[in-house]
């Protein structure tokens, strides 16, 4: 049989069957491992929580310690093949990939956070019966990696033109042999359960066809072309990068008025970038502007060149935005190409690849900023300048990698053309073939993939995948594909460029099952299931995805479901970065605190799309809970707790056994469904009070008398205590693996609870005894609340009386008095204060204890405000014209608040009433 499920009635389990584990694979049955020096034996008269009462837990430590069971536990799990997938395997496939890290990277609370969440939904998924695949691996981070190694060599005095590049690019695989990858580490730190032995690289060689292949593909469908455009240019990295790798912040810069042309047949332009009329090649200005109607068509100096320019009519112009006329420079401003290419003007490019000033004259030579001063300085000579706006705050592209700005440039490049791929990727969300989720997430990806400009993929760097078109001597041009030989002979060259990184890892939900050829493993796990990523690289990488994997994949999508999440922020909701000084080391929280602990925090944070705010207290609670759960099993064990043979039957279970296992099972059924949903917060705040709250904190503590009393009742709860456990430890484990590991094999003896089964609902409740069970909560916690205005200790013992004719309390009198610390009358008994509640009244002697005067000013003032709220809502609830606009809901509310209030002035007036006088 599985292991018992969280079901009404169940019998005893076999350790030899596991959810989610193939046979064949290496298994060390009945062994926590080294780390604790846990003993946990087979022989069920021997093993804690069977038979009599167990003085020693199974060896288990009084305290957990992190730092010592996370490393062994890990690796036995990858050791015992846990985490791997079979494609050959009969189960239903459940498939995610890892949104590949860089192989310059290391882990950040934003990896920390993401592998988290996918950790957890892959867990649970294995666990519930599912062939589970996490497909890792890294991205080779073109532009990145290239600057890293070039960084090393510039220590040495050189530069990647000084070893050539084959040279450089051997240098780099050198450098990812020796220090690239120690992301890899870190994942194991945090408890990622991926697929090692399927681990990927955007450069492999399997990954390397599937780009030529597509890239072929795509070609001899003319959905790639070369031509030249207007790109990004990064004048740091040397290479053109795409739209979503620009980064855009308000610059402080300059916004001067130059007056072109002479008298009345002069016009005005403002600029931020004086140093591009260089290249101006015409003035703009709208059709139906009358200012300028005259001109149109005429010629008009551009100064300091000594060239003349036409004035051109174009509707791109606003005539009510500054002068109403625009300096044209086409091979310098994407709006000016377009204006450029509608009116036939030349495109002449006045900076090189540094963003020096290539054009003839005084200002040869020059970066762009020092020409921007010396052209401004000579228009003002000139008399040119009409006005300058100086500081002028205006938004600036720059490199995501360098920072450097960002410099619009005409060049000639490969592009993609994206029309029909992005359409077909925004008809598989529109027809419901993938779903994106939180739903709201769908507007901002239906405004990208349905404004897509074509896409310039080609980078000028030497580190990437090659483009795989050749030139002959005679403009011949030549896509070779992966099993075709490239052409030969005198004057054929291969082009230099490589492909944008996010090419290649556009492929990575098919690249890394095989794809182009159709593997086991591509036809078992693609689709993936879902696609957990951050909402702010639904552009740079989703869209991609999306795009490839249906033209790839004959209409099939990438994924089912896209599972957007938020960013990690810092506990004031502030971006964290270094320059701000807030940036956090999650592995410094890990050694302090435990992977569970940063775990469960970041889980804890995690509703759908929104950003997440972490602060270390938060670790520290975690770190908390982790414990607390650590102690309440040790108390179970040390109190002889089983998971051995069915569950009682009903009728031998008391009220608080029965309770339990009702709350027990809602909390299965409402778990999954935040699974199902992906509120991880919700599922961790589920579990959290479940397990602190109603098992630790009430079901433990209504136990210790039982177990103090012995007999049948105490072996009953034994086996419900233990049935408790072993589920929630179940439960627990996708968000808090480590120690849930360490627990459930303690309590179980069983090999893994990697590989135990899920708990499932099995649909019992007893309304009965959650009711039961809650007037015992509301009088414990009254009388506790009590206790504490008094200022008592929580361990000191007070007299009382407890009468509880008429309510179905009279069983629990014992477990009430020992978790008030309520001790028996005797003699010389005297009623200082009366507490009715829930229909019983608890009869306290505080002499000696109780400041009788403070507390009557206590209660007069609660009674007080008591009746001011009552008055309120009787107030508004007798207000015709208020009934008639509120909401039901608001109404509702006030009716709450009124009923809320009278409960009060009933307990209180009680309370005031059993003081005694004077």
């Amino acid at each position: 049989m599985d292991p018992p499920r969280c079901t009404e009635q169940l019998g005893s389990s076999s350790p030899t069957t596991y959810a989610g584990f193939t046979p064949g694979r290496q298994r060390v049955r009945n062994s926590t491992g080294p780390a604790l020096r846990l003993t946990v034996v087979t022989d069920n008269s021997q093993r804690p929580g069977t038979g009599a009462h167990s003085s020693a837990p199974a060896n288990l430590p009084t305290q957990y310690a992190p730092a010592d069971a996370e490393g062994p536990l890990y690796e036995r799990w990858v050791e015992r093949g846990y985490f791997e997938a079979d494609a050959k395997s009969g189960k239903e496939p459940y498939t995610i990939v890892i949104p590949p890290p860089n192989v310059t990277g290391s882990l950040h609370l934003g990896h920390a956070f993401e592998h988290t969440l996918i950790d957890a939904l892959t867990r649970r998924k294995r666990m519930q019966g599912y062939e589970t695949l996490w497909q890792p691996g890294m991205d080779h981070a073109g532009i990145a990696t290239q600057n890293v190694v070039e960084r090393e060599l510039a220590k040495e005095g050189k530069s990647r033109h000084d070893l050539g590049r084959e040279a450089f690019t051997e240098r780099v695989w050198k450098w990812k042999a020796e220090s690239g990858g120690q992301i890899s580490g870190q994942m194991k730190r945090l408890g990622d359960g991926v697929a090692w032995s399927r681990e990927r690289f955007t450069m492999d060689e399997g990954l390397s066809r599937a780009v030529q292949t597509i890239f072929k593909r795509l070609y001899d469908d003319e959905l790639i072309y070369r031509a030249e455009r207007i790109i990004n240019w990064c004048p740091r990295c040397l290479t053109a990068i795409s739209d979503i790798e620009v980064e855009y912040q308000d610059d402080e810069g300059e916004l001067v008025s130059i007056r072109y042309g002479e008298g009345g047949n002069s016009i005005v332009v403002a600029t931020t970038r004086a140093e591009t009329m260089l290249g101006d090649t015409a003035v703009a200005v709208h059709p139906d502007d009358d200012r300028y109607r005259h001109l149109v068509g005429t010629e008009i100096e551009l100064p300091l060149t000594g060239r003349r320019i036409p004035v051109v009519a174009d509707e791109h112009v606003d005539p009510e935005f500054g002068t109403g006329a625009v300096k044209v420079t086409p091979a310098h401003d994407p709006n000016d190409f377009e204006i450029g290419r509608r009116h036939d003007l030349p495109n002449l490019t006045v900076m090189d690849e540094h963003a020096v000033i290539t054009a003839h004259g005084p200002f040869q030579g020059l970066d762009r900023l020092e020409a921007r001063s010396a052209i401004v300085a000579a228009l003002r000579a000139e008399g040119r300048i009409t006005a300058e706006k100086r500081p002028y705050t205006h938004s600036v592209g720059h490199c995501s990698r360098c920072k450097t700005t960002i410099e619009p440039r005409l060049s000639m490049q490969w592009w993609v053309r994206v029309g029909p791929l992005a359409k077909a990727a925004g008809d598989a969300v529109r027809d419901g073939r993938v779903a994106i989720h939180p739903k709201e997430m769908e507007s901002r990806y239906f405004g990208w993939v349905d404004n897509l400009h074509d896409w310039c993929i080609s980078r000028q760097l030497w580190w990437g995948h090659r483009i795989p078109v050749w030139y002959g001597p005679n403009g011949e041009t030549v896509c070779v594909g992966p099993d075709e030989q490239p052409p030969s002979g005198e004057g054929w060259q291969q082009d230099s460029d490589v492909l944008d990184t996010w090419f290649s890892s556009g492929l990575w939900p098919f690249s890394t099952l095989g794809w182009p050829e159709r593997t086991e493993s591509l036809e078992k796990f693609y689709p993936n299931s879902v696609l957990v990523t951050g909402y702010d690289i639904l552009f740079f990488w989703v869209a991609r995805m999306m795009m490839f994997g249906l033209y790839a994949m004959d209409g099939t999508p990438p994924f089912h479901t896209i599972a957007l999440h938020g960013m990690v922020r810092d506990q004031f909701g502030k971006k964290m970065s270094k320059s701000f000084g807030n940036a956090v080391n999650p592995l410094d929280w890990m050694d302090k605190y435990g992977s569970d602990a940063v775990r469960f925090t970041l889980a804890r944070g995690a509703n759908p799309g929104v950003d997440v705010p972490i602060g270390e207290d938060w670790v520290q609670a975690s770190r908390n809970f982790a414990n607390k759960i650590w102690n309440a099993t040790r108390f179970a064990l040390m109190n002889g707790a089983t998971v051995e043979g069915g569950l009682p039957a009903a009728e031998r279970r008391s009220a608080a056994d029965r309770w339990i296992l009702s709350r027990l099972n809602a909390v299965v059924a409402e778990v999954d469904a935040h699974y199902d949903d992906y509120q991880f917060a919700k599922l961790s705040d589920t579990l959290f009070h479940f397990a602190w709250d109603e098992v630790f904190d009430w079901y433990v503590e209504l136990t210790k008398t039982v177990f103090q009393a012995g007999g049948p009742a105490a072996e009953v709860s034994r086996r419900v205590l233990g049935e408790v456990l072993d589920v929630t430890l179940r439960l627990l484990h996708p968000v808090i693996p480590f120690v849930t590991e360490t627990l459930w094999t303690t309590l179980t003896g069983r090999e893994s609870v990697v590989i135990a089964e899920w708990p499932t609902d099995s649909g019992f409740r007893d309304a009965a005894a959650e009711r039961e069970i809650g007037t015992v909560q509301q009088v414990v916690t009254e009388v506790r609340r009590f206790r504490a205005d008094q200022g008592l200790q929580p361990g000191q013992k007070v007299p009382a009386r407890l009468d509880l004719a008429g309510t179905d309390l009279a069983g629990h009198e014992p477990a009430i008095r020992q978790l008030l610390r309520l001790q028996p009358e005797g003699e010389g008994f005297t009623s200082t204060a009366t507490l009715p509640v829930a229909g019983a009244t608890v009869a306290l002697d505080l002499s000696g204890t109780i400041d009788v005067a403070a507390e009557r000013k206590r209660l007069t003032k609660d009674l007080a405000a008591a009746e001011k709220e009552k008055a309120q809502a009787t107030a508004k609830l007798g207000n015709g014209a208020f009934l008639a606009k509120a909401p039901d809901h608001v109404v509702d509310k006030i009716r709450t608040r009124l009923s809320t209030a009278e409960a009060d002035i009933e307990r209180i007036t009680a309370q005031l009433a059993g003081l005694p006088q004077g």
